[in-house]
């Protein structure tokens, strides 16, 4: 083969390679959008109601059974000893019942208030600031030779924390939601990668990733403001339409009446939610395993 074919063929390849790789970046930047979340942020929220249990209101009950147990009594000793029709009710025991029933009344409505009162004492409902708090996943590779490690952040996560202060173990986590359409890195081609092909995040089906909690665990016996506590939080966490269950280490302090903070951090792999890296001029040895970690600033809200 003379040397001027053999120029010709491989300008061709060249030629074949630029023109493929100009079409990989087109459609990359085509189909990763600009990053714009398609709606405002929100999660589903969590009340302040609580299901711990009420001491008066099984007082409640106990008095209702004795209340029971005196009428049937008292109307066996009357029928006994007069020879009373039990048609008619005597006086005595109509006012036996009026009273025992007004108390049973006063301690129902007491336990109700007491319940209500005990509940806002004792919990706080906190609220995810996205501005003040901000989710990253972190993992390894090889740029152009070099090992890197791309970040991704967003400050678009929501969720809400309820604390009860009197019984920690009965703090609650709900679903926290992050728009994964908003992460960035350092490398705009990288970004419209994950939103065009990795997380998929451009569709508006997968635009969202939610941790939905199933269980707390570590909490300690008591929460004081000011102070860092740390604990577990098991749940399913879903990218796509993939759920794993993940467990994140938490560090949490009440800053103040009004104020939480702390950081979750856990580690994924690439694996768990088949996340394909697309082929990329230099870019090598990405890691299959992703930390991923929320600093989170949530207020007190009412409900």
């Amino acid at each position: 083969m003379s040397r001027r074919n053999l120029m010709y063929i491989v300008g061709i390849l060249v030629l074949m390679g630029i023109t493929s790789a100009v079409s990989v970046l087109a459609y990359t930047f085509l189909v990763g959008g600009s990053g714009e979340p398609s709606q405002p942020l929100s999660a589903p929220t969590l009340s302040l109601a609580t299901d711990t249990p009420n001491p008066l209101a099984a007082q409640v009950a106990d008095l209702s059974t004795q209340v029971a147990v005196l009428q049937a009594a008292n109307s066996t000793l009357v029928a006994g000893s007069t020879g009373v029709d039990m048609a008619q009710t005597p006086v005595a025991d109509v006012t036996t019942e009026a009273t025992v029933d007004a108390t049973v009344e006063s301690t129902a409505v007491q336990a109700d208030t007491s319940s209500a009162a005990s509940a806002a004492a004792t919990t706080t409902l906190f609220r995810i600031v996205p501005d003040n708090s901000k989710v990253q996943f972190m993992l390894t590779e090889t740029l152009n030779g070099q090992p890197t490690t791309p970040t991704g952040v967003t400050n678009q996560v929501a969720g809400d924390i309820l604390v009860d202060f009197n019984t920690p173990a009965n703090s609650k986590v709900g679903t926290i939601r992050i728009d994964a359409r908003s992460l960035t890195t350092d490398s705009e081609f990288r970004n419209r990668a994950i939103r065009a092909q990795i997380l998929q995040s451009s569709k508006d089906e997968y635009e969202f990733i939610d941790f939905t909690p199933t269980a707390v665990s570590g909490l300690p016996a008591q929460i004081t403001i000011g102070q860092a506590v740390t604990f577990q939080i098991t749940g399913d966490l879903k990218v796509r339409d993939i759920t794993n269950s993940v467990t994140f280490d938490v560090t949490a302090t009440v800053a103040a009446e009004d104020r939480l903070e702390g950081t979750a951090t856990t580690q994924v792999t690439r694996a768990m939610y088949n996340l394909q890296i697309p082929n990329a001029p230099g870019v090598a040895n990405v890691s299959d395993e992703v930390k991923l970690q929320i600093d989170f600033v949530a207020t007190k809200v009412t409900q």
